[in-house]
């Protein structure tokens, strides 16, 4: 990291806080399926702050790179692909289960996220440095310096290390794949909770095991086992820690 950018992330941090000490930038790290777009979604429309969910960025290029006939197994191309195209995100449509509307080069690409292809593919794709590389600029600029909700695998870690709050939601693989399947289900997606059991244990050693940005809690977040919890008390629990933490 450079002097200026050392810099720059010291000012923002300082200037971070606002409104009576509430966290402006929050980040909630976790793996596949932990919750963290539901979660992060609720407490954002609750501080009335913007929210970034990175995993549906993840997605959109790797459907980008699926439609556009690019070699998964080649990393300079995905990188020279994710480096080539432009994404930005917009507010969900009041029908989508997406807690974002993805653009790709100005086409709204949210209605392929969840293609069981793209559920398959994204975590060989963001394994990739080169990936990984353009799409942080990417979610930096996005976040900029506005407050906001920000979820994804790395984002406590690489992404937004400064963040004010920083929360890593878990759950059992089991549990993970339960809520998985029920949401791809009602989706009229044809699978079985085995299917989906077994893509997740996969995901989860890919993201854990790469080399670049690995799936792991900042050492400075607040876990949160979501097991046995509703949807109503997780969102509770980091209400509180916001509220803690003014």
């Amino acid at each position: 990291m450079s002097e200026a950018t050392a810099a720059a992330k010291s000012t923002q941090a300082k200037d971070s806080r606002q409104r009576g000490g509430v966290p402006r930038v929050i980040a909630i790290d976790g793996p596949a399926a932990a919750g963290k777009s539901t979660v992060g979604r609720l407490i954002a429309a609750r501080l009335g702050y913007p929210f970034l969910d990175t995993g549906a960025i993840y997605r959109a290029m790797t459907w980008t790179a699926l439609h556009r006939g690019v070699d998964l197994s080649d990393d300079d191309a995905l990188s020279e692909l994710a480096a080539s195209i432009s994404i930005d995100i917009g507010p969900p449509t009041p029908d989508s289960i997406e807690p974002c509307t993805i653009f790709v080069d100005g086409e709204d690409v949210t209605r392929f996220l969840r293609q069981p292809e793209v559920e398959a593919a994204v975590s060989l794709v963001s394994r990739v440095a080169g990936v990984r590389e353009a799409l942080l600029k990417v979610q930096r600029d996005l976040a900029g310096r506005n407050a906001v909700v920000m979820a994804g695998r790395d984002i406590g870690t690489v992404v937004l290390p400064e963040a004010d709050l920083k929360v890593y939601l878990d759950a059992s693989v089991q549990e993970r794949a339960r809520r998985r399947y029920a949401e791809l289900s009602a989706l009229g997606m044809d699978l079985n909770e085995e299917e989906v059991l077994h893509d997740l244990s996969r995901r989860d050693r890919i993201d854990s095991e790469r080399s670049v940005s690995p799936l792991r809690p900042s050492k400075d977040a607040v876990a949160i086992d979501t097991d046995g919890l509703t949807l109503e008390e997780v969102v509770q629990r980091l209400a509180e820690l916001i509220e803690g933490s003014s």
